[in-house]
């Protein structure tokens, strides 16, 4: 089998390199590069990409990404249209891979590109954090915005601070606002070193820094059928990323971001918006929600996957009425957009290569149910007047789910230690009337003391003892 590279593959396109990207990991590799790729094929965009490894460890990726010539493939599986596909993409945008760590002058000398217009960044939720041992621009930072601020000061010094030279920075950590907070450390980084005041008008008004939301499942190295794939693609691909086909990119820019990334043209699936609120509001009550929803009555009816609950006959019809009938009203897009995300989600969860399990899902499952479910569940009684059952009835399948034990077996909760002690304790304590009351009007789970909703605890009882009713017709998985 033949190591794939540029020779054997046949890759001799040159680009100029348009786009920095921190982060070298799955999912940059299986949503941006792959973004950037499909943008060379079908656009003028014509841009290539160099990988900066953004912290101080071991890795293999950027050796491996130096032996491929930045080559990989992108495996794409999933549903599309009700039925199971499956795509692959070589993706040939990489230019090069550097460890700065390795190479700090080579590293800086990445700002001198007069071709660069825009940096990319995944590097974990704990990524965007000032870190106080980054002591200047002229030493490698731990932080990542700390190697971005030197970066970005070696180019204002290069190109003598041209407001033309500025960039555009997308980055895709899982936080809210994460341009905003990027850009706060950044101008804290460029304070606490004293660099001139010109560098921080320079970061202000030729920078832009852009809030995201990313939405993929990105499975990455598929371990167990590695073999199959590589004899398939006929290449030693070491850097195999599976992905779904599923996948959204929301960015809130100014219009000349919008032109200088021609998705649209592409058929990429990226909106550019002045607010992503109501999208990432969307997301967590629609998408997140409806896993955090789906999961404690699926289990206790017995499935064990996401896949399988949604195909059920009754968790299937559960899901799909409480996302049209109790969460999408509550939201302020378009109808017609709500549904159509709607159903990709459905069809998402359907995906027959990804295997949820609704265990693994369940983790912090109180905590989820407050930031993505309980929303929905206020929002709907604040402008209709009504309690929303379905959204209910998963609160209460998630009270029986915390006791711990259901149809005879155990249920491994994976939750804080105070949240199992005060569930396993109210439930030693009290029949279910009391635990309704005692965990409704526990402000500590909620932020809120629910029981002084008129009705809502007579219905959670209600559903309560509705379930404990059917617990011994359950036949576990």
């Amino acid at each position: 089998m033949k190591p794939l590279n540029r020779q054997t593959a046949g890759i001799t396109v040159q680009r100029p390199v348009k786009v920095l990207q921190y982060g070298e990991g799955n999912f940059l590799r299986g949503f941006v590069d792959w973004m950037i790729d499909v943008l060379n094929e079908k656009t003028d965009f014509n841009g290539a990409v160099d990988v900066v490894q953004p912290r101080d460890r071991h890795r293999t990726t950027i050796k491996a990404l130096k032996q491929q010539d930045g080559l990989f493939h992108v495996l794409l599986n999933g549903i599309k249209g009700g039925k199971p596909t499956q795509e692959k993409r070589l993706i040939s945008c990489i230019a090069s891979a550097l460890n700065p760590y390795d190479d700090y002058a080579a590293y800086l000398k990445r700002g001198e590109n007069p071709d660069l217009q825009f940096i990319f960044s995944n590097t974990t939720e704990a990524g965007i954090a000032y870190d106080e041992n980054d002591k200047s621009a002229r030493t490698i930072s731990t932080s990542f915005p700390g190697k971005l601020t030197a970066l970005l000061y070696h180019r204002f010094q290069h190109f003598k601070g041209a407001p033309d030279k500025g960039l555009t920075v997308i980055p895709t950590e899982l936080i809210e606002k994460n341009g905003e907070a990027l850009k706060h450390i950044v101008l804290q980084y460029a304070s606490t070193w004293n660099l001139p005041e010109d560098f921080s008008s320079w970061v202000n008004d030729s920078i832009i820094f852009c809030n995201t939301l990313v939405d993929r499942i990105v499975p990455g190295y598929p371990q167990e059928t590695i073999k199959e794939v590589q004899e398939e693609l006929g290449y030693e691909d070491q850097l195999v990323v599976t992905a779904e086909p599923y996948h959204l990119l929301v960015i809130e820019a100014p219009a000349s971001v919008k032109k200088a990334l021609p998705t649209e043209e592409a058929g990429l699936q990226v909106k550019f918006v002045s607010d992503l609120t109501p999208y990432r509001t969307s997301k967590v009550r629609i998408l997140n929600g409806a896993h955090t929803t789906l999961v404690p009555v699926a289990y206790l009816h017995g499935l064990r996957t996401v896949r399988e609950a949604v195909e059920d006959e009754h968790t299937g019809k559960f899901i799909r009425e409480a996302i049209s009938e109790e969460i999408i009203p509550t939201l302020d897009l378009p109808k017609e957009e709500l549904e159509q995300f709607a159903n990709d989600v459905i069809e998402r969860f359907q995906n027959p290569f990804i295997r949820h399990e609704l265990i693994a899902i369940a983790l912090n499952a109180v905590s989820k149910y407050k930031v993505r479910v309980l929303p929905s569940v206020l929002e709907y009684h604040k402008r209709t007047g009504k309690l929303p059952e379905r959204l209910l009835h998963s609160l209460a399948a998630l009270i029986l789910f915390y006791k711990g034990e259901w149809a005879g077996k155990n249920i491994l909760l994976n939750d804080a230690p105070e949240v199992l002690s005060f569930f396993r304790e109210t439930w030693l304590q009290h029949d279910a009337p009391e635990v309704v009351e005692a965990v409704l009007s526990n402000t500590n789970l909620w932020d809120t003391d629910l029981t002084k909703i008129e009705g809502l605890t007579a219905l959670v009882t209600e559903q309560v003892k509705h379930l404990q009713q059917s617990e011994h017709t359950v036949t576990s998985n």
